[in-house]
């Protein structure tokens, strides 16, 4: 009997590996940079219009808001006085006050303001009740003064008032006749600016 003798199998042929194919679409340059402000901010024209348009706004919008004085008004008479051996000079400051605001006006503080060439002083005004006791003291004084103006006076809208304020300058009174200027300073409440009245 004649056999066959058992056939072996032979193990499949190796395949041959693909060449890599390239991939379809675009490609991305691993040189180029993201994170960069080239590729996150828009063009620089773009940012500097805006900027520009910003500015603009916030000043207009300074220019209306800003404070204003809630009055006006004129410094109508200066009369001085020296207290001797002081070497301090009484000033009474007479002054026209108009309310021309859409609000009540309400005196918190008064003030004086010289200007020398020695340079710039304030000073504040003396107590409206000490008033008398001044004019008895230096007469001369008196001459076109008018009722004080004391602090917490109201001044209704439209109303014009003529008032006095008495300060005592730490100057004799040939100084205080060399100042380039002297003015009555009127704080208000709720007022961040004063009413500033000059001659």
């Amino acid at each position: 009997m004649s056999a066959n003798p058992p056939s072996t199998p032979h193990p499949p042929a190796a395949q041959q590996p693909e060449a890599e194919k390239s991939p379809a679409g675009p490609t991305i340059n691993i040189g180029e940079e993201y994170g960069t402000a080239k590729k996150n901010l828009p063009p620089a024209k773009v940012v500097l219009i805006a900027v520009a348009g910003v500015l603009v706004v916030v000043l207009i919008a300074s220019f209306f808001k800003r404070a204003k004085p809630q009055g006006s008004g004129s410094l109508d008479n200066v009369v001085a006085v020296e207290v001797p051996g002081q070497n301090t000079t009484l000033v009474a400051l007479t002054f026209t006050l108009h309310n021309g605001s859409d609000k009540a006006l309400y005196v918190r503080e008064l003030q004086s303001g010289l200007k020398a060439p020695s340079g710039e002083t304030k000073v504040d005004a003396v107590s409206a009740v000490d008033f008398d006791r001044y004019f008895q003291a230096f007469p001369e004084l008196k001459n076109g003064a008018q009722p004080a103006l004391a602090p917490e006076t109201r001044l209704e809208v439209g109303d014009t008032i003529q008032r006095t304020i008495i300060v005592g300058y730490p100057k004799t009174l040939n100084e205080f006749n060399q100042r380039q200027s002297v003015s009555v300073i009127i704080w208000p409440y709720n007022y961040t600016v004063p009413l500033v009245l000059t001659k």
